[in-house]
């Protein structure tokens, strides 16, 4: 018998029947469940009794509980990455607005609690969300589209020290937001496969998503971990996105592959995903994006390239 086929063994009757995945890994025992129907108070019990079941099984020192909810009232694009450093909270800036540009109405949540990007991205720093019967209503942008960050509604500067559940109540906060007619939501994920992005499976169940990775073998590596992670709780993956891919020089024009190049590529036809594109390693980008203009929003190669990915995202959607 598997150590996975141990420990379904011990799980509730219940917990078995609604199992979708059960994965160990380096002593953290990952449970996700169809939980559609379930009331708070049915999960609540469900998900102590897993723990307790599950918490003194050798090799186990943690034990984490998703319980996928019921389709979600709009589409949501969750946009994630295995390790940080990648530029994936640029990607999804640049993915939100693009796909505003065509003609989508979009909204975006920055559900990197710890360290919100987008109000930088964005050029909301500074302007608070208003409420709405305690809906948060999302800040305006320039680029046709709203935004909802952590960034918005803590003082700049300030560190956010919250263990797991607190966070995971602020992302639904976000989520369940006013969004008004915004029908797709492009959600920006912190690095990782940790408490928030199980919080994305269990409440927030994504229509699909776009993982980010540079072509570097060790970022590929932790891209397929997060790849896994969605797969375990049935959501599609879109595709993959290979970032900083190719650096020309502004003096000689000399293209140049500081990160390598087709890694990404490579790795999502090993795994029978879609490549969505690779973007460049550009100053430009940097520079409008530290300026708070993202450049899926002007003109140029840097714009086509978020444009290109955009109407790939879209098609995908279209057909799904």
């Amino acid at each position: 018998m598997s150590d996975n086929d141990a420990l379904k063994s011990l799980l509730p009757p219940l917990a078995q029947a609604r199992l979708q995945s059960l994965r160990l890994a380096d002593g953290t025992a990952t449970v996700i469940l169809d939980a559609s129907g379930f009331d708070g108070i049915e999960r609540d019990r469900l998900e102590a009794a897993i723990k307790e079941a599950l918490a003194a099984a050798p090799g186990v020192s943690e034990v984490r509980v998703a319980m996928m909810a019921d389709k979600p009232r709009r589409r949501i694009i969750a946009v994630g990455s295995g390790k940080g450093g990648v530029g994936k909270s640029t990607v999804s800036a640049n993915l939100a607005v693009a796909l505003a540009r065509l003609g989508r109405k979009v909204g975006l949540v920055d559900a990197d609690i710890y360290g919100p990007s987008q109000p930088r991205l964005l050029g909301t720093e500074g302007k608070r969300p208003d409420a709405r019967e305690k809906q948060l209503i999302p800040v305006p942008t320039a680029f046709g589209l709203g935004v909802l960050s952590m960034g918005n509604l803590i003082e700049p500067g300030k560190a956010i020290a919250w263990r797991g559940p607190m966070a995971g109540n602020a992302l639904g906060q976000l989520v369940d937001a006013d969004w008004g007619a915004a029908e797709i939501l492009v959600v920006d994920l912190p690095p990782g496969t940790g408490d928030v992005q199980l919080t994305m499976l269990q409440r927030h169940k994504p229509a699909g998503a776009v993982i980010v990775s540079t072509p570097q073998d060790l970022a590929l590596i932790d891209a397929t971990r997060a790849m896994q992670l969605f797969e375990a709780g049935q959501v599609p993956v879109i595709g993959l996105v290979e970032n900083m891919a190719g650096y020309v020089c502004p003096h000689c024009g000399e293209v140049s592959d500081p990160f390598g190049r087709g890694g990404a590529e490579a790795e999502a036809a090993r795994l029978g995903h879609a490549f969505l594109g690779r973007i460049p390693l550009d100053m430009m980008i940097r520079q409008a994006s530290d300026a708070g203009v993202p450049p899926a929003a002007g003109d140029g190669p840097q714009a086509e390239a978020f444009l290109a990915l955009a109407r790939r995202v879209a098609t995908w959607l279209d057909n799904s």
